[in-house]
């Protein structure tokens, strides 16, 4: 039986690694504090996570990545080995690294190492040079599949194994941001901001409109309708079946700073691609099911990245997200009665009504989602609508947990009318 491709899934909150993980991932990664080309986040873990991060895992069959990414100076070398040290300690699975320092002190310390695609690997030459360290690398965003695939097959042609003797495993992008930069590797932020992306830091100006001034006369032009630095986000479940073919063994899909029905959708459109693709019933009518189903999150549309050939990116031609809905907080669950498969709500914004889409996000729910069919408001019994201040009760069909909060799902434009 052939072995299914890995799929990985992003992690920037214990909500929305439990989404990856009931979305049918097959691994995580995740940041902790600094040192993480996230480390800007919000959502970063601590270090005091790492144990329960590994314990989650472990209980699910589901292997765990830490991301030490960033380039490292020497005044963070101690901080690097005390994290490489918890990560051992730990039973972390493994870290993704791309500064030698990282990638030579995890590889003395007995820690798996992958190579990350900030490391910029382009041919199988470096792959040979990287595999005395590290048994998975990531290749460069840049390659389109024919380069990939020559890559892959010289590694077999070539028997290129790792520390752990197995064939070198190469891993690829496979949805989410691109940035303008090669591989990620950018000095804007830093030029303009004093903010490096590549300490995790960037403030992503490039993601804004800008206007071209004539230095000779002073006019102004203003570029109108295309954001000319702001990639639009890659997408390759309509041909899954191509990047499947070159041989890669790791899908890995970005988003370590979005959220957790993110994680969801994206984790679990993948997963049943991947498995239509084995199933040999991959068609472009389920293709064009999980497109519907992704431009419902968060993007800035979508393209097929430099795999396909393309010489030049394709620029967004709006700010933000292009998605078709938006979630809005209602509250926070009060209550769950076990026995009726019942949760409690306080509504604190808006209000909800019969029918409508609902979200419940919490770090040990994850994410769930359900339509609401019967609504009981306050000791009032049945009612058709709950207000700001009331407490609403509805099946979920799922356990939730106190102080998990509540969302409804609408259309971006009705989101906008709110």
């Amino acid at each position: 039986m052939t072995e299914k491709i890995e799929l990985m899934a992003p992690a920037g909150s214990f909500e929305a690694m439990q989404a990856a993980i009931d979305a049918g991932a097959d691994s995580v990664y995740f940041g902790v504090e600094q040192l993480n080309m996230r480390a800007r986040a919000t959502m970063n873990f601590v270090l005091e996570d790492l144990e329960t991060i590994a314990n989650l895992c472990k209980q699910n069959n589901v292997r765990s990545y830490l991301t030490l990414n960033t380039i490292i100076y020497d005044h963070d070398i101690t901080l690097m080995k005390h994290i490489v040290n918890e990560v051992k300690r730990t039973g972390i699975n493994a870290i993704i690294a791309a500064d030698q320092a990282v990638i030579n002190y995890a590889f003395t310390k007995g820690v798996e190492v992958h190579i990350s695609t900030q490391a910029n690997i382009t041919n199988a030459e470096t792959i040979q040079f990287y595999a005395h360290f590290a048994d998975v690398m990531v290749l460069s965003r840049e390659l389109s599949l024919k380069q990939i695939k020559q890559v892959c097959t010289t590694i077999k042609k070539e028997n290129t194994t790792g520390p752990s003797g197995k064939l070198i495993e190469i891993e690829v992008f496979a949805h989410g941001a691109l940035c303008m930069a090669v591989s990620g590797k950018c000095y804007l932020s830093l030029h303009t901001q004093n903010s490096s992306a590549n300490r995790g830091v960037c403030v992503q100006n490039c993601r804004r409109s800008y206007k071209v001034i004539d230095l000779e006369d002073g006019h102004e032009l203003e570029i109108d309708n295309e954001y000319i630095m702001s990639a639009k986000d890659l997408c390759t479940i309509n041909f899954l079946d191509q990047l499947i073919d070159t041989g890669v063994k790791v899908l890995k899909i970005e988003g370590r700073g979005k959220a957790a029905d993110y994680v969801k959708t994206v984790t679990t459109c993948y997963r049943e691609a991947i498995n239509s693709y084995y199933a040999k019933d991959y068609t472009p009518e389920k293709v064009q099911g999980w497109m519907e189903r992704l431009e419902n999150v968060y993007n800035r549309g979508f393209w097929g990245g430099y795999y396909l050939g393309q010489e030049m990116g394709e620029w967004t031609n709006a700010t933000g997200s292009k998605a078709l809905t938006k979630k809005i907080y209602l509250g926070k669950a009060s209550n769950y009665f076990a026995k009726s498969g019942i949760a409690e709500f306080l509504i604190e914004a808006y209000s909800l009504k019969l029918g409508d889409n609902v979200l419940i996000i919490g770090p040990t729910t994850g994410v769930l989602e359900t339509t609401v069919s019967c609504l009981h408001v306050n000791e009032e019994g049945a009612k058709e609508m709950a207000q700001k201040g009331d407490y609403c009760s509805f099946e979920t069909g799922k356990q939730v947990r106190s102080s998990d909060k509540l969302y409804k799902v609408v259309s971006a434009v009705e989101k906008q009318k709110a």
